[in-house]
């Protein structure tokens, strides 16, 4: 009797996990672009709320997108295809990167890797809580900066992401007014720095 219940638990678990997975996957597979705003609030490792901002985003795969935090964070970040542009508008500063190294070390390129995504991390279920199945990916890398991604699904598509990075600080996003398969405009996602704007990286 007692191997029966094993084997049953066994069973549900492996389903669970399949369908978390599924819904991954078939998210990433059907929306080829998307819009929505999002809601972005930043924990220490004792919980503690050091910073909240608000923004919008779009995205095209493979590897475009535009995420574009209003104030006080000021920051926009754009993937061309093959790299990533990080401007800071109060410092006038510009920080760029290629797609493959940036890749889950920001939210948007993450969202925008498309099949890049499942070769960088270990996917698994991770149940569900406050109404959403979360499915947890684990990076095969230790480059990426980050512990753990959580994406949580509802029967529309994602509607969180959760990002723990190596020094035990939470990264919580919260999205909105989702868009899938919008028409976007190639123009926003190219990105020409600034004059004056001081450079770094690749």
């Amino acid at each position: 009797m007692r191997s029966l219940l094993a084997c049953a638990l066994a069973l549900a678990v492996s389903a669970a996990s399949a369908a978390s997975i599924d819904r991954y996957k078939t998210f990433i597979n059907e929306t080829q672009s998307a819009r929505a705003a999002f809601e972005q609030k930043v924990y220490d490792r004792n919980g503690k709320l050091v910073q909240e901002s608000r923004g919008n985003f779009v995205l095209q795969r493979p590897g475009r997108f535009r995420w574009v935090y209003d104030k006080p964070a000021d920051q926009v970040i754009v993937g061309d295809g093959t790299r990533v542009w990080i401007y800071d508008r109060q410092l006038n500063q510009v920080t760029v990167r290629k797609l493959s190294a940036a890749l889950g070390s920001t939210p948007a390129a993450l969202l925008a890797g498309g099949t890049g995504v499942e070769k960088a991390f270990a996917l698994s279920d991770a149940g569900e809580k406050d109404g959403l199945e979360w499915l947890e990916a684990t990076p095969r890398e230790r480059e990426t900066g980050f512990e753990r991604v959580r994406m949580g699904f509802n029967a529309k598509g994602l509607e969180a992401m959760q990002l723990t990075d190596n020094f035990g600080q939470t990264t919580m996003l919260r999205f909105s007014k989702l868009e899938r398969n919008p028409k976007v405009n190639p123009a926003e996602f190219k990105f020409d720095p600034p004059k004056g704007a001081d450079v770094l990286g690749e």
